[in-house]
């Protein structure tokens, strides 16, 4: 084991970039524990795609501390690269190099490589093998770029919208090589623009918005509460909202969002919902519609930044 396996994967503290006058990173934090998958969100411009290629050795930071599996990604890269895997984009990759031949020239860099035929079957790229890469679909570039990013077993995985492009069954097949990679003991950074792919595969997300990590926890813990979370029923209009208050935890909010619409802000479970029946039938109401919502994971987004994740 290597002496610094016991610490995060990811270390970063204060960490500071500045391109002229705009600001890129401004003091941010961030640890990433090993084993897990971690989704780092922002919108753009916020700061995520300075923070990975921090993390790759791809940018040296103006100001902070970071380390990535215990080692300085600038300073000690000759180390530290063959431990890690990048997502390269199109930049990244020669135009006139065949898929296949790709794939297996980037395994033999690796002492203990997955199969890159069976990885190449996995991920749907059997048969374009032999297609260069500049005639590959876009899907197609995405998977390669996949590929060659896990081929050698890496200790720590940095993905960078591993599943833009992809069809329905080659994002799933995405998701699963991910749940793989976490299951094998791999540590997974992944930025992303679709809310259910942070929801379905991260321990944790970091919402990153001027240059900060402005919220850090698993999708549960970022979910849990907020406006918009709890459930809504109709009845009759001027029902006795302060009665209803009593039965609820403290602190829950009960409001008549119009005439016979109530809304009951808390944790959208089984126990509020048994409140809030009970209750209807003590007092003779009969609700017309009862609906739950969950507080989303884009919800937290939206509430955090004011912006919309888009592509």
């Amino acid at each position: 084991m290597h002496p610094a396996a016991a610490g995060p994967a990811v270390e970063a503290t204060g960490l500071t970039k500045s391109y002229g006058r705009t600001k890129a990173l401004d003091g941010l934090d961030l640890t990433v524990e090993r084993g897990t998958v971690t989704a780092v969100l922002g919108p753009n411009g916020a700061g995520k795609t300075t923070t990975v290629e921090a993390c790759e050795g791809y940018r040296s930071p103006d100001a902070g501390r970071l380390r990535v599996l215990g080692l300085d990604p600038v300073a000690d890269a000759a180390a530290l690269r063959p431990r890690i895997g990048v997502m390269l984009q199109s930049g990244g990759i020669y135009p006139g190099v065949r898929a296949g031949e790709m794939l297996r020239h980037m395994a033999k860099l690796y002492a203990h490589p997955v199969d890159p035929d069976a990885l190449s079957e996995r991920l749907g790229l059997g048969p374009c093998g032999r297609t260069p890469y500049r005639r590959l679909s876009g899907g197609q570039q995405q998977r390669l770029a996949l590929a060659l990013a896990v081929v050698g077993r890496p200790e720590l995985v940095f993905l960078d919208e591993p599943t833009a492009g992809l069809d329905p069954q080659a994002r799933r097949a995405a998701w699963e090589l991910v749940r793989e990679l976490r299951a094998d003991g791999v540590t997974v950074v992944l930025t992303t623009h679709f809310m259910d792919e942070a929801e379905e595969l991260a321990d944790a997300v970091a919402v990153i918005d001027t240059g900060r990590v402005i919220a850090h926890g698993s999708p549960a813990e970022l979910c849990r509460g907020g406006a918009e979370a709890g459930l809504r029923f109709s009845g009759r209009p001027g029902l006795d909202l302060a009665s209803l208050r009593e039965v609820l935890p403290a602190g829950t909010e009960v409001t008549e969002t119009a005439a016979g619409s109530y809304r009951v802000a808390g944790e959208a479970g089984p126990q509020l919902l048994a409140d809030v029946t009970a209750w209807c039938a003590r007092n003779g109401v009969m609700p017309d519609r009862i609906t739950t919502r969950r507080h989303t994971l884009e919800d937290v987004f939206l509430d955090l930044t004011g912006k919309e994740l888009r592509p």
